[in-house]
């Protein structure tokens, strides 16, 4: 199963009209097992009141946040 089907039960927090992570904790959990399914490093990142995952995909610089309990692309 992708990570990206996995549900996110941690909280999150509303900013810029994207959900994000409301904790560095729990947004590290997740940078870690989608660093597993990219192969790649992920670390994670302050964005106003909540915390983004970034990391690289397809040779691309990609942030995901939250939408609808999944992992969402914001970029």
């Amino acid at each position: 199963m992708t990570i990206f089907a996995v549900p996110v039960f941690d909280a999150t927090v509303i900013f810029e009209g994207n959900e994000l992570f409301k904790g560095q904790g729990s947004a590290s959990m997740w940078a870690e097992k989608l660093a597993v399914e990219l192969k790649s490093p992920v670390t994670v990142q302050k964005i106003g009141t909540g915390w983004v995952l970034c990391g690289t995909s397809d040779g691309v610089d990609c942030r995901w946040g939250i939408h609808g309990q999944r992992l969402k692309r914001l970029d």
